[in-house]
């Protein structure tokens, strides 16, 4: 209902022409663009190229997310070594490493993915951390009278128990994926179509432009209820638990 509300007002605004159509188009515009796009074949590969910059750039960021937040989280000295590093890198913007990567990569997916792994990787690491570091401390105390070994205890004590918190991180990193690769385009100049937006704002396509818009919202919804379902799955434990 809220949504239908937002289009109706976007529609009642372009139609009294408040705003010039020159800068706002009708809702209309911009889904007939978007079908057009998608009939015609040029869509496609833009987005096809977007997902799958997100996609790799994301699970990159995951796998080290996870793998540096558990060797950190699972160790007290560890966190108390490296805790004030991450608090000092974190805040960082992942605009501010562009000209870096750029000088690394160049102009290529290499900085873009770069660029995205290194904005996604934050909140896996401070998640996976604060998830290993929750743990029950009795569980250690138990997994040391079983013999268990350090890695033992990570993969069947300390990971499933961590696991919500990692997954929260999994989807906060994944939004910022989607952001930072919607940049990375724009600024790299690559396929896509965060590119595509930006020629056809350079253009004055503004239905072009809404419909790129229109577009990253279903993107950044449908990812988001797909890990939605990924994680009521994997913690399905949790619920049958309470």
């Amino acid at each position: 209902a809220v949504g239908a509300c937002l289009v109706l007002g976007w529609q009642a605004v372009s139609d009294a022409k408040l705003i010039s159509p020159i800068y706002l188009p009708s809702p209309l515009a911009a889904w007939t663009v978007l079908q057009e796009g998608f009939e015609s074949g040029e869509l496609q590969p833009q987005l096809y190229a977007t997902l799958e910059r997100m996609f790799y750039g994301w699970l990159l960021a995951s796998i080290l997310g996870i793998v540096i937040g558990a060797a950190i989280g699972v160790s007290r000295p560890a966190r108390e070594i490296f805790g004030p590093t991450l608090e000092f890198i974190r805040p960082i913007p992942s605009s501010a490493i562009v000209p870096a990567a750029i000088a690394l990569f160049g102009l290529s997916d290499g900085m873009v993915l770069g660029v995205i792994a290194f904005g996604a990787i934050w909140p896996l690491i401070l998640a996976t951390v604060h998830g290993f570091a929750a743990v029950e401390p009795r569980l250690y105390e138990v997994s040391r009278l079983l013999g268990m070994s350090r890695l033992q205890f990570i993969r069947k004590v300390a990971l499933p128990s961590a696991m919500p918190d990692i997954l929260a991180g999994m989807r906060i990193s994944l939004t910022s994926a989607l952001i930072l690769t919607i940049v990375g385009e724009m600024l790299a100049g690559v396929n896509g179509i965060g590119f595509w937006v930006l020629l056809s704002s350079r253009s004055f396509r503004s239905a072009d432009v809404f419909a790129g818009v229109i577009l990253f919202g279903i993107i950044g919804y449908l990812t988001g209820q797909m890990l939605s379902l990924l994680e009521s799955r994997m913690l399905r434990w949790r619920d049958a638990t309470r």
